[in-house]
C-alpha cells in the first residue's frame, strides 16, 4: 500500500518544520516575559517546573522575534535596552 503524503500550503510547511516547541509554549513565555518583568532564567526555571525543557537563550530568541511583530518598533528598542541591562 502506497503512502499518500499530505501537502501543506506553501508557507506553512517551512514554519512548522522550524518549530521545536508548541506555539502555546512560545507565546506563553513571551507573554510572561513582557508582562511580569521576569528574567530569562526565571522563565527557564518556571517552564522546567511545568515539564518543558527550554533554554533561556531560546526564550530570548522568541522574545526578540515575537515582540516586534505584536507591538511595534518602540517596544523592540525598550526590550533591547532591558535585555542588555540584564
Amino acid at each position: 500500500m502506497a503512502k499518500t503524503k499530505k501537502t501543506l500550503p506553501p508557507g506553512i510547511g517551512t514554519v512548522l518544520k522550524r518549530l521545536h516547541y508548541p506555539v502555546d509554549v512560545i507565546l506563553l513565555c513571551v507573554r510572561w516575559y513582557v508582562a511580569y518583568s521576569l528574567s530569562l532564567r526565571n522563565l527557564e526555571e518556571m517552564m522546567a517546573e511545568r515539564g518543558v525543557d527550554v533554554d533561556h537563550s531560546t526564550v530570548h530568541r522568541w522574545v526578540i522575534k515575537r515582540v516586534p511583530q505584536a507591538h511595534g518598533k518602540e517596544v523592540r528598542a525598550e526590550l533591547t535596552d532591558r535585555v542588555q541591562a540584564a
